[in-house]
């Protein structure tokens, strides 16, 4: 076994013996000092379904580290339901979510002395916040996801939690009525895992699994069957593996093997969160990352899978129809992947997809043959310009009008515009603009699923523009631009729209911008004023305080 075992210093010697003696209370016998101590990071919780299958998959972790000659050490991390707090005030502790996770983990592992951690995550925040302690602490880890949900099924049709927010927006269009809207309700999630399209959670999931930081096949498992927890067992068993090799997350989580991540996030068609979270994650490890560095591997990449929100199907039909190593190998037999990058088994990206054909079965139609794409290029742009100059972040495709110029309807909170669009005051040719909802101002970021799904609901998606600092969930798609920087609460040019002015939105030319001279929004920002935070204590005050920019990730330990 590795010298370098961290846990050596508490389990071993007769002056350690108080450490000892607590240990023996939580079951470790004499031989138990002698292998490495592995916490397995629980999220469990009832809280929300992508959470509530995990305790099993935890007592399969520990199986699986005991197995390999582990002793796992089992402890709690938080969750946030961000599909139960969408479109409320809770919303704004999604993403202070992640770096609480991020923390907590941190905390338990190093105060302990761990040599290892297994984490096991299900809604969004769980897995950027796991991995983002995982870099920070550098110590041997690997990351299991709790798994996806199967959808829903009403009348033929696939349904997913986006399903019910779109249906508020056609009740209150006239287009369904409330019988339609209740069975969506109720049929929409049927059991355990997280939200079921390429949302964020199996977005996250799959960038993992192609950085090299889980298991193969892992990311779209559905929560419910077998192999999920066949699969965690085996995890804790490569980790302890990779302890006794000393295999750490600075040696995977590389500026190639991000490259490879951000490669798969635009062939699967991913969430624009995950810009926002790997620019994070990037942070944590070390490792140079920029805005500009996404939209350079969008502009080669293409989008292979047609999958929720602008397509038609969802992770378990993406499962079946060969799952991410099977995309991997199709970006790799074309050169848009680093194949020799190592992984948390110690094979590398290659060796891991040698017995992958280089092209999907001809008998499903979820993963397009290389020939035929959903779209030629990636699908997260990100936009410039005089409303944006720090940049924002943008979905580029399934949307029909690429280039939208129409007067600014303002609205300074995501329930003042949401309000607008269920009273039916939003016209074809409006662009919305949702500000003083960005990292500090929100505080919190919120998303801006309960708006953006209202469009598409009331038949606006195609004729309707939205550009907001705040964040969109995984399942929002149309014509919406986010993570706008600077925010509007430090002064950003979003703060200085005034209603009427002319926006504009343009995908090709990734072109943010307000029809006003420099010198008019000179006049306008000496005469702005920064408002009074919204809150003065507690987690809120803390974030806001502490959380840099969007476009740096909004991380909270970067000016320290």
């Amino acid at each position: 076994m590795s010298e370098n075992l961290r846990s050596r210093a508490v389990t071993q010697g007769v002056q350690r013996s108080p450490n000892r003696a607590m240990l023996r209370a939580v079951g470790f016998s004499d031989d138990d000092f002698s292998k490495p101590i592995v916490g397995v990071a629980s999220a469990h919780s009832t809280i929300t379904p992508c959470n509530m299958g995990i305790a099993p998959l935890a007592a399969k972790a520990e199986a699986g580290i005991r197995a390999g000659g582990g002793m796992p050490q089992v402890f709690g991390t938080i969750t946030v339901s961000d599909g139960i707090s969408m479109g409320t005030e809770g919303m704004k502790y999604s993403l202070v979510s992640r770096d609480v996770i991020a923390d907590s983990i941190e905390t338990a592992c190093n105060a302990q002395s761990m040599d290892g951690v297994l984490a096991i995550g299900g809604c969004d925040k769980n897995m950027p916040g796991a991995m983002i302690a995982m870099a920070r602490m550098n110590i041997p880890a690997i990351f299991v996801y709790g798994g996806t949900i199967k959808p829903g099924h009403l009348e033929g049709e696939d349904l997913t939690v986006v399903s019910a927010f779109e249906a508020v927006g056609q009740y209150s269009a006239g287009r369904i009525d409330e019988v339609r809207l209740m069975s969506v309700e109720r049929h929409a999630c049927p059991g355990a895992g997280s939200c079921g399209g390429m949302y964020t959670a199996n977005t996250m999931s799959s960038a993992f699994e192609a950085m090299g930081m889980s298991l193969m096949y892992s990311s779209t498992m559905s929560a419910e069957d077998a192999e999920k927890g066949i699969n965690t067992e085996m995890a804790g068993k490569a980790l302890v593996e990779a302890i006794r090799a000393n295999r750490r997350p600075r040696d995977i989580i590389t500026r190639k093997s991000i490259e490879n991540a951000i490669s798969v996030i635009m062939a699967v068609g991913g969430s624009t969160n995950a810009v926002l979270h790997f620019l994070a994650i990037a942070h944590s490890a070390g490792v140079p990352l920029t805005l500009d560095d996404f939209e350079t591997i969008r502009a080669r990449v293409p989008v292979l899978c047609d999958l929720k929100p602008s397509g038609r199907y969802v992770a378990t039909d993406l499962h079946q129809a060969g799952g991410i190593p099977q995309v991997m190998k199709m970006l790799l037999a074309h050169g848009l992947l680093h194949g020799d990058c190592i992984t948390i088994t110690g094979q590398t990206i290659a060796e891991l997809l040698k017995d992958i054909p280089e092209e999907p079965r001809a008998d499903q139609d979820v993963i397009r043959p290389w020939s035929n794409p959903m779209y030629r290029e990636g699908h997260l742009g990100i936009l410039r310009g005089n409303l944006a100059p720090d940049g924002s972040v943008a979905k580029l495709t399934g949307i029909k009008n690429r280039q939208i110029t129409g007067p600014a309807r303002v609205f300074e909170s995501e329930e003042a515009c949401l309000a607008a669009i269920l009273a039916n005051q939003i016209q074809p040719g409006d662009v919305l603009i949702i500000r003083y909802e960005g990292p500090k101002g929100g505080p919190g970021m919120r998303e801006m699923l309960a708006p953006t799904a209202a469009i598409i609901g009331a038949g606006l998606g195609d004729s309707v523009g939205l550009i907001t600092d705040g964040r969109f969930s995984g399942g929002t798609y149309g014509m919406v631009v986010g993570h706008v920087a600077p925010e509007a609460f430090v002064g950003g040019p979003i703060a200085l729209v005034q209603e009427g002015d002319l926006v504009t939105i343009d995908a090709d030319a990734r072109l943010l911008e307000v029809k006003l001279s420099d010198q008019e929004l000179a006049e306008r920002r000496a005469q702005w004023q920064p408002p009074a935070p919204r809150y003065t204590s507690g987690v809120l005050a803390k974030y806001a305080k502490l959380v840099s920019a969007s476009n740096l990730g909004a991380v909270t330990d970067l000016n320290l």
